[in-house]
């Protein structure tokens, strides 16, 4: 990006360079630690490898715990990237501008770990070709593995195409450097910003935000499938698709507010992220937690008035038995609490909105939990319930995973600024204007202009 790099003034945006120039020494110990942290969930893996799924609390009938319930988390969170990205961009939020990027790096960061924790929880994980090769074209496990692999290829697509014109950016800022000044080299793809490129640029980017929509919302309702097209109870459910991409994009919103106040802390990025981001986000959040109690309440609601013995044994469970905290915290970290501080200004801070998104992710992963453990202990068929209790494997597992995720956002951004440079530079060399020719067109006109 030759030509635009010119007329960039590199000092005006330090801030975002400086993570790549001069990494932090504290950020450089946090993800050392990160990594002692997935290595302690690797050696638990490798353990349950060894030993096989024997190692870990999972037996008859709760085949699926800790490991299926945070595939569906990470999965449902990596709806902050595609989702909120493309719709901010599709819409033409000048807003969206700082946040795109950081929404995009969750999707493509997550991905792998839910991915993996599919490889968790099999009992034979060196065959895990063989659902391609071997598997019922009418299975929703079959399907699953094909709408992840296809959301993983259209998220990194693009994240990368937007990225280009900073990697070229960061090419010219490090052209003493050797070793980064190839790097970004061979990545940027000979990008100098003459308008041709620019033109391909914005279409690729126009296409990906309409391609990447349809295949998200498909991602968490196939996820949805594994459970619904069962005759399990309290999965056995239609509403089950439209729950889970809800709470998807519930969720995703809430780890894209965590990352943004802890990039915004540990960068400086105040500049950047303002107020006014965390207001907007926050009203989102509020509006998908009065959703998801929507769906919550109707799909109890409905199951409820069914009184089916197998349905009303796994409903008692979660509402008065040894489910029931999971349950009312998942209630209230999901509805009480953003209800309460989203709905005034005073709590509505930056502060109230990252406490609320915290309550959130928690809730988030409870009700996955309510979801899948419940039902699997209370059984359909005349067998006896079963108790979960997690081994020490699955908690350093899981550890290792939460871990990783952090490690590899951190990563990248210590190597590509997270938040994007040319989309900030052009919000004030042209989206500025073009706001305001926007606005007025939404105008009526003036009885003067209507006269003449």
């Amino acid at each position: 990006m030759h030509s635009a790099s010119h007329r960039l003034n590199f000092d005006e945006h330090r801030t975002l360079f400086d993570p790549i120039a001069n990494p932090k020494k504290g950020v450089t110990i946090a993800m050392g630690i990160l990594v002692a942290l997935s290595a302690w969930g690797a050696l638990c893996y490798f353990l349950q490898w060894r030993y096989g799924l024997g190692a870990s609390g999972l037996n008859q009938p709760v085949l699926w715990g800790f490991y299926i319930t945070n595939f569906v988390f990470f999965i449902g969170i990596s709806h902050a990237g595609t989702l909120i990205s493309a719709i901010l961009r599709m819409a033409q939020a000048e807003w969206r501008r700082p946040v795109t990027r950081m929404a995009e790096v969750i999707t493509v960061a997550v991905l792998f770990i839910g991915a993996a924790n599919i490889l968790f929880d099999l009992g034979r994980p060196h065959k895990v070709y063989m659902p391609l090769f071997y598997g019922r074209y009418q299975s929703p496990l079959l399907w699953d593995a094909m709408s992840i692999t296809s959301y993983l290829t259209a998220s990194s697509v693009f994240l990368y195409i937007p990225l280009i014109p900073d990697i070229a950016i960061l090419r010219d800022r490090f052209a003493d450097r050797k070793w980064l000044h190839r790097f970004y080299q061979v990545l940027s793809f000979g990008w100098n910003g003459n308008p041709k490129q620019q033109k391909v640029l914005n279409v690729g980017i126009a296409i990906m935000s309409v391609v990447v929509i349809p295949i998200a919302v498909s991602v968490h309702t196939v996820i949805s499938y594994i459970f619904s097209m069962t005759v399990q109870p309290m999965w056995h459910s239609t509403i089950f698709g439209p729950y889970f991409v809800c709470g998807a994009i519930f969720s995703g919103i809430a780890a894209l507010i965590v990352m943004m106040v802890t990039l915004r802390r540990v960068y400086h990025l105040e500049s950047y992220l303002k107020p006014i981001h965390f207001n907007y986000l926050g009203v989102l959040l509020l509006v998908m937690s009065l959703l998801w109690f929507y769906f919550t309440f109707s799909e109890y609601l409905t199951g409820f008035f069914g009184h089916e013995p197998s349905e009303m044994r796994v409903f008692w469970s979660k509402f008065t038995g040894p489910y029931a905290p999971f349950f009312w915290t998942m209630v209230f970290c999901n509805f009480v609490v953003p209800v309460i501080i989203l709905s005034f200004k005073k709590l509505k801070t930056i502060t109230g909105v990252l406490v609320a998104s915290i309550a959130v992710l928690i809730g988030m992963w409870l009700e996955r939990f309510t979801i899948i453990v419940p039902t699997l202990a209370n059984p359909r068929l005349p067998y006896p319930s079963g108790i979960y209790f997690p081994s020490w494997v699955e908690w350093g597992i899981m550890l290792g995973s939460f871990s990783f995720f952090v490690f590899l956002y951190l990563l990248f951004s210590r190597f590509f600024p997270i938040i994007s440079i040319w989309e900030v530079h052009e919000g004030k060399e042209v989206g500025v204007k073009e706001v305001e020719e926007r606005v007025k067109s939404y105008l009526p006109e003036s009885a003067a202009n209507v006269s003449t």
